[in-house]
């Protein structure tokens, strides 16, 4: 006997009804929802990476704490993505140490041009200084989910500057969120532009900057790459990553099932690192076979740049570390190169 055809259509209704509800968790609750923003775009590593770590920290609570990943700057830039979260209308961000030391003032020292010479003497450094970092961010109202990097930064221009002079004639784009880069220009004589991240390529594109300054990843990820002609090849400082939620938003979340996000997190976070850093080396080979030239500055030009930088950091304007950081990152750096001899 054929069923009525009004039957059919409830099923059918009811079928794709059940199939358009959020996925219910394992003890039957509704999940919590973690919206996180990351300026990387679509099918970066950074993405990839981010959206593995969503899937298996899901899988592992039981669909009991799900992710809605946005990339690609959708949400603002970094700045905006704090201010989002302070508000609610975000939950986690992927940060540099720039606007991580928003939250957290300490993490500034990392930041420190030439303080870091390797990534063996950033990874010995961040491992004995984390456990503050964390703390620090706490008690602000955030909480790490873990660590990664961008790498370490180089000057990339349409116009040589690998000497100072030459970087005093040339329009240098400044980061909004960056008031270290701000004082050290300053006191190099340099007049810089401030743009956001996500208006840079337009600024390359129409003129209105002539150099910026990224990790090589992360030119080749935003398509910086594609307007530079220079790369100066004397890395000026190191730039941390971090996965941090508003604690507001991870208190929701069942403490068994909290443990779980972090440890979930950190690994993808920690794996993530060690690809970053292939890609840099591989970016800056990238960039050679498009055409950019490796430019190396001498002795002479470097010394200017590091005398410049500890004006700049010898001032209060220029960071937001305290003299107790500063302090503690150059011990653990002694104590590293006193375990290497």
């Amino acid at each position: 006997m054929r069923r009525p055809a009004c039957l059919s259509t409830v099923l059918v209704v009811l079928f794709l009804f059940g199939t358009l509800l959020p996925a219910r968790s394992a003890e039957g609750q509704s999940p919590v929802i973690v919206k996180l923003a990351t300026l990387a775009p679509e099918g970066s590593a950074w993405v990839q990476v981010l959206k593995a770590a969503a899937d298996e920290a899901q899988q592992k609570t039981g669909n009991a704490v799900q992710f809605k990943i946005y990339p690609g700057g959708v949400m603002g830039d970094e700045r905006d993505m704090v201010r989002k979260m302070h508000i609610g209308q975000l939950h986690a961000a992927m940060l540099s140490s720039a606007s991580l030391a928003s939250m957290f003032s300490e993490i500034d020292v990392l930041q420190i041009p030439f303080l870091f010479k390797s990534y063996p003497e950033t990874d010995f450094v961040v491992s004995r200084m984390e456990d503050g970092f964390k703390s620090g961010l706490e008690k602000n109202g955030y909480v790490a989910l873990g660590w990664s990097e961008a790498g370490f930064t180089y000057l990339m221009s349409t116009v040589p500057v690998d000497t100072l002079e030459l970087l005093r004639k040339a329009k240098v784009w400044i980061w909004n969120d960056s008031p270290m880069a701000r004082a050290i220009f300053e006191e190099a004589g340099v007049i810089g532009v401030p743009l956001s991240i996500t208006d840079v390529l337009v600024g390359l594109q129409t003129g209105l900057v002539e150099v910026v300054y990224a990790p090589p990843s992360v030119a080749i990820a935003l398509q910086w790459f594609t307007r530079i002609k220079y790369i100066t090849d004397a890395p000026l400082n190191y730039m941390l990553g971090g996965l941090v939620a508003k604690k507001e938003a991870f208190d929701k979340i069942a403490p068994q099932h909290q443990a779980v996000v972090k440890e979930v997190f950190q690994r993808h976070m920690t794996r993530l690192k060690e690809v970053i850093r292939a890609e840099n080396q591989e970016a800056i080979t990238v960039m050679q076979k498009q055409g950019v030239k490796l430019l190396t500055p001498g002795e002479a030009q470097i010394a200017d740049y590091k005398a410049i930088s500890e004006k700049a950091m010898q001032k209060q304007t220029g960071h937001k570390y305290s003299l107790k950081s500063k302090e503690e990152a150059s011990s653990w750096l002694k104590a590293f190169a006193e375990g290497r001899k």
